[in-house]
């Protein structure tokens, strides 16, 4: 159940007695290390208190699309690019058909629309309800449009009858949700990510280093690890936490990149995320630098080219598939393909870090795939944990065309 670790889970609540069973949901979603978000319809309302879920969510209940309030905090746009899944537990007869038609008369109906994460429903009706050709039917379309139907289960129900259309208990939707993040397209892969900056020592004190924060590596190692690959994550220095089954390697400097990647090879896939330095000082001062008072205002550093990592990796004789990042701030394709080019890769990532919505330290990204034909793929801004999951799946769908 480690797949639900820093998930981001919408949970939305219909109105059907089986609502009661949302709660200890929320409880069994967060034990495993999700993060939840209730929505609630206004019918869920009538079944079960906003404030019990927001007290065991630990945040505050979403209840209704023209709400000034949460639309100047989180909106239902942000709210829709926050989610890694939307499960609606319970999914009632009206709310399934509702979302068969494409209505968006409430926020949670909204939200599925507007939302690329994936859907699940956890359908909780009346036998009879749900045996009705019409809900069948509606239970269909949502499945060929991609959505996951949770259940129902069979048993006594609360007005009496005994049949199909009971809502699944907590542990099983919990666990239903955790097998959402299990895609194993790299299973048996190895995979080498570097991610962070580098750091490149003035003197003991100082260092020349980037705005770069880990997060897209980092994420991208956690996305490759769900998907069945053996982790090598080779990062600067960051503050993150290490993934889940990634085995990670601290380094310092660019040089000392190099080494730990060349000492992790071979691999069958290199991502090389990490914003490393390319110059560093060309002597390293043994003691702190000294303001001189005969200097004037200024400090004259010499400069020398690190190695390029990327570059050194994608032409060994046992050169892995070789992903790279382009992180530009002008002429962002014009500048990716040439870096596509020049260093011998089989795809390129370009980031417009001038954005400050997807730029470094930011929660979220938008980026473009390049491939050797100049194909070009857009991946539309959302959070990084979920860009990741996209990528991964896309290079995995790559190189297994190469094999």
């Amino acid at each position: 159940m480690q797949r639900l670790y820093r998930k981001r889970i919408v949970l939305g609540v219909g109105g059907g007695i089986a609502a009661y069973k949302s709660a200890e949901l929320v409880r069994r979603l967060r034990d495993q290390g999700a993060e939840v978000r209730v929505v609630m319809t206004q019918g869920g309302r009538e079944f079960i208190t906003p404030l019990t879920l927001q007290a065991l969510s630990g945040h505050p209940v979403h209840l209704d699309l023209l709400d000034p309030d949460a639309e100047a905090a989180m909106g239902h746009i942000e709210l829709a690019r926050w989610a890694d899944l939307i499960l609606i537990a319970p999914a009632t007869a009206d709310l399934m058909a509702r979302l068969a038609q494409g209505v968006a008369n409430d926020l949670l109906t909204t939200l599925v629309l507007a939302t690329d994460a994936q859907i699940a429903l956890a359908p909780a009706m009346n036998q009879a309800m749900w045996r009705d050709e019409a809900t069948q039917a509606n239970a269909r379309v949502l499945q060929e449009r991609g959505m996951r139907l949770f259940g129902p289960a069979s048993g006594s129900q609360a007005c009496g009858d005994v049949g199909m259309g009971r809502m699944l208990e907590a542990d099983d939707l919990a666990q239903l949700a955790a097998d959402c993040f299990q895609r194993l397209s790299l299973s048996g892969v190895h995979v080498l990510i570097t991610a962070g900056p580098t750091q490149e020592n003035i003197d003991p004190v100082r260092y020349i280093t980037n705005h770069s924060s880990g997060r897209m590596g980092f994420a991208l190692a956690e996305a490759a690890a769900e998907a069945g690959a053996r982790v090598t994550l080779i990062t600067g220095p960051v503050y993150l936490p290490t993934p889940d089954r990634v085995n990670r390697i601290d380094v310092v400097s660019a040089r000392d990149m190099l080494a730990a990647c060349e000492a992790a090879m071979p691999c069958d896939l290199l991502i090389a995320a990490a914003a490393v330095a390319d110059y560093r000082p060309e002597v390293i001062a043994q003691h702190k630098l000294k303001k001189d008072p005969t200097s004037g205002d200024g400090l004259l550093l010499q400069l020398v080219r690190n190695p390029d990592i990327l570059a050194t990796l994608a032409q060994r004789a046992d050169r892995p598939f070789s992903v790279g990042f382009a992180a530009e701030t002008e002429n962002l394709l014009e500048y990716a393909s040439r870096k596509l080019r020049d260093k011998n890769l089989d795809l390129i990532v370009a980031n417009d870090v001038a954005n400050p919505t997807i730029g470094f330290n930011s929660e979220e990204n938008a980026i473009t795939v390049i491939d050797r034909e100049h194909h070009q793929s857009a991946f539309a801004q959302t959070s990084k944990g979920k860009i990741a999951r996209q990528l991964i799946d896309f290079i995995a769908d790559r190189l297994n065309r190469t094999e």
